[in-house]
């Protein structure tokens, strides 16, 4: 029987376990540094109502990776919620992702309007007739000159004008990864609610699955589930790594494996030779209210654009329908002394990419950490797990 060894026992790491044992032929150990499973998607309570560290409801664009989990924690759908964001200046709230039928509400909404309306037209004006022929009105209203940008900053004016980019992105984004300049931020090849500006429902997510599990405890029966059998080594420490020769020392023991699933930030598997990766990441504080519900009946968070120190509340019992005369809202402040989320500069990845490098065939690395990818949730540490297991039946 073959060895595999899972670093780390977060979500990635265990539906990394998982997929060993659904393959069979696979003794599999398991080393986790807290004394649970599950990491921040661990359910935690709070005056009797349950909680994650952030609001990890289930979201994906994969139908087979939904039914997969679905499988093992039955998943109710979350539909037709939405998100506001709080501009302070204007004293009002906006749905976010930013939405067209807002702008008239805005006191600058005729610049605001201008700016679109020359970003449209610069951006058509590089197309040829060809290109424009055929087009429908949103079609070309959505053309844009984001291609051009060379960073954050640059993404977002070409896409929404200064104006928006101003009262919705700019201090947020900030705050949000603890930098003085978005001009840092330099791989942005992605839009944090995937639309600059929404048309249409404001739902925050129409085009992807969002669910929660049913179960009070949510994800936790899965952590078991996934890892029975597995040999489960928790408040542990890996003393020592030999990753080129996939060999570790546990407890003062060496170890030497056929296979390694990693899922912890890969600097770590190399002493950080090439350069410690950083991190952004968050104190999460909860509150109970004296009312039953906070917020408006399909708002499950809120935003905050200014100069607040934080950058969200979320309403959990719109996630996980917990019965109670109160409720529990969490509110994240972001921290540079813990590691959560991957900062999003190309010298990063970089660097990052020194430590892959490193690695030889049989080291997987999964999850947001492992790949060092901050755009990875729970539906894609599963793909991830799904992919490995395919990579080693070929």
């Amino acid at each position: 029987m073959k060895k595999a060894l899972v670093i780390g026992g977060g979500f990635a790491g265990c539906a990394a376990a998982h997929q060993l044992m659904l393959m069979g032929g696979w003794d599999v150990t398991l080393v986790e540094r807290a004394p649970f499973l599950g990491a921040g998607v661990r359910t935690r309570y709070y005056g009797g109502h349950p909680y994650t560290f952030g609001p990890r409801h289930f979201l994906t664009p994969w139908p087979h990776v939904f039914e997969f989990l679905n499988t093992y924690v039955p998943m109710r759908r979350c539909a037709d919620h939405q998100f506001l964001t709080y501009v302070e200046r204007d004293q009002r709230f906006y749905t976010y992702p930013i939405h067209a039928d807002d702008i008239p509400e805005m006191p600058e909404a005729a610049k605001i309007e201008g700016e679109l309306s020359a970003i449209n037209i610069e951006a058509l004006s590089k197309l040829s007739s060809a290109e424009i022929a055929g087009m429908s009105r949103k079609e070309a209203r959505g053309v844009n000159l984001a291609s051009q940008a060379r960073n954050f900053e640059d993404f977002w004016i070409y896409s929404i004008g200064e104006t928006l980019y101003d009262k919705f992105v700019d201090r947020y984004s900030r705050k949000m990864w603890q930098i003085d300049d978005n001009k840092q931020i330099d791989d942005f090849t992605w839009s944090p609610k995937g639309v600059t500006v929404k048309e249409g429902p404001r739902a925050a997510w129409d085009t992807a699955i969002s669910a929660y599990p049913i179960a009070f405890n949510g994800y936790d029966d899965y952590f078991s589930i996934a890892t029975e059998g597995v040999n489960v080594h928790l408040s542990t420490t890996i003393e020592n790594y030999d990753i080129p020769n996939k060999t570790v020392w546990i407890d003062g023991e060496k170890h030497t494996f056929d296979l390694i699933a990693n899922s912890i930030s890969p600097d770590i598997l190399f002493e950080k030779c090439h350069g410690e990766l950083p991190y952004v990441g968050r104190d999460l504080h909860t509150i109970v209210l004296p009312v039953e519900f906070a917020l408006p009946p399909e708002v499950y968070f809120i935003y905050f654009a200014g100069d607040e120190k934080f950058t969200r509340i979320t309403e959990y019992k719109k996630f996980t329908l917990h019965k109670a005369p109160t409720t529990l809202i969490t509110l994240e402040v972001p921290t540079m002394t813990s590691k959560y989320y991957p900062l999003p500069f190309e010298s990063e990845k970089a660097k990052a990419k020194k430590y892959f490098d490193e690695m030889p065939d049989d080291v997987h690395n999964i999850g947001r950490a492992g790949t060092y990818l901050y755009n990875v949730d729970i539906d894609d540490t599963i793909r991830h797990a799904l992919e490995m297991a395919e990579k080693i039946k070929s």
